[in-house]
């Protein structure tokens, strides 16, 4: 039996309830369809808090979100709202939530399904053809094996948010969002810096990011911090601004909680350089084309690794010091042969430390930094040209 309807769909939802990478990750999907089939409407169902990763993206029709964990009634009322309105919905996530949501809002479902039967065994009946997971698949890599299904077109094409701010406009509008930084002008390099990730385990230690900050500064490149706009994360940058010299500190344009997903892509699409740990920016970063170096500790980037704008052809290595992918310059360090571990660091929890990110060196990442601004900006060229 054929996955696909027997007329070609005119509703499809795609169902991404994870985190806000997971989101980017699964926009290939929409293009792909919209490439295929550019009558369908196709709609999103996203966790709420992760919808501005698909601000204006020119796939997707409507977006409906709910609560990481619904209150009472919540997933009721959003499967009546859902309810077989859908020639096909394609769930690419082997959780419980997408696949209930799947089955209630489409007649013909398309997805993945965990390795282990088990109690998934009614997510394998639900679908007109499960595929299994593979776990060592990277994301990008698991959504065309289900664009393959449906006979579309290869589903690695990431469609990151805008907020179509042009470039000339960044100057202005960071005066006013950051009056008390210096002044910034978008047509100069710069490097676009977000130390802090969701979580602690995934977290580089703070003598390197004022190095990387002190080099780049040194380098003639603009500073730009980002981050997201919680408490402990601006308590973290606080405490990472507060051990720099003053004149690199002063240099700095905190855009930290300012900006959202779809300002940042714009901000991302002209920097000379972008550095970060695994976390949602640093996929996004890539998405945008910008030139990318990601800092990774215990996660798999064969799974998770940032996929490239132009696409990850090659898949990442498990463990390698150093990888090139398209815009995207990969470190880790290998402590190690637990590396990657794909655990929540050294002690098993969100907090933990990681000693395979404590351990990467200063001097490793500003090298790593540094020919990444070379490739970019003419040798001698900086911020005063």
């Amino acid at each position: 039996m054929s996955p696909m309807p027997a007329r070609a769909p005119r509703r499809v939802l795609v169902i991404a309830l994870r985190y806000l990478g997971d989101v980017l990750l699964t926009t290939p999907l929409p293009h792909a369809l919209r490439a295929r089939y550019p009558d369908c409407q196709v709609d999103m169902l996203v966790f709420r808090g992760t919808e501005g990763m698909l601000e204006n993206n020119p796939d997707v029709h409507q977006v409906f979100t709910i609560a990481e964990r619904p209150a009472k009634g919540e997933v009721r009322a959003m499967v009546r709202r859902l309810w077989r309105r859908y020639d096909l919905a394609l769930v690419p996530q082997p959780g419980d939530k997408p696949h209930l949501f799947g089955l209630t809002s489409a007649r013909v479902r398309v997805g993945l399904v965990p390795p282990e039967a088990g109690h998934a065994w009614w997510k394998r009946l639900s679908l007109r053809h499960p595929l299994v997971i593979d776990e060592h698949m990277h994301r990008v890599h698991e959504n065309e094996r289900v664009a393959a299904l449906l006979d579309l077109a290869p589903a690695r094409t990431l469609v990151p948010p805008t907020a179509h701010v042009l470039r000339d406009a960044w100057g202005a509008r960071l005066a006013a969002l950051a009056p008390e930084a210096p002044p910034f002008d978008a047509r100069r390099p710069y490097a676009v810096i977000h130390p802090s990730p969701r979580w602690r385990y995934k977290q580089w230690h703070a003598e390197g990011w004022r190095g990387l900050f002190a080099s780049l500064h040194a380098r003639g490149l603009q500073l730009v911090l980002s981050g997201g706009p919680g408490e402990t994360e601006s308590q973290y940058l606080d405490s990472l601004l507060e051990g720099l010299d003053e004149n690199v500190r002063q240099a700095i344009v905190r855009v930290q909680g300012r900006l959202s997903l779809a300002e940042l892509a714009d901000l991302l699409r002209h920097a000379t350089v972008y550095a970060g740990p695994d976390t949602a920016t640093t996929h996004l970063a890539a998405a945008c084309g910008t030139p990318t170096l990601a800092l990774f500790g215990p996660t798999d980037p064969r799974q998770w690794g940032p996929s490239p704008a132009a696409g990850l052809d090659q898949p990442w290595s498990k463990a390698a010091p150093r990888q090139i992918r398209g815009n995207v310059l990969m470190l880790q360090e290998l402590v190690r042969d637990c590396v990657p571990c794909q655990r929540e660091g050294c002690d098993r929890h969100r907090g933990s430390h990681s000693d395979c990110l404590d351990g990467l060196a200063t001097a490793t990442v500003v090298a790593a930094a540094q020919s990444l601004v070379d490739a970019a900006v003419p040798a001698g060229q900086g911020a005063g040209a």
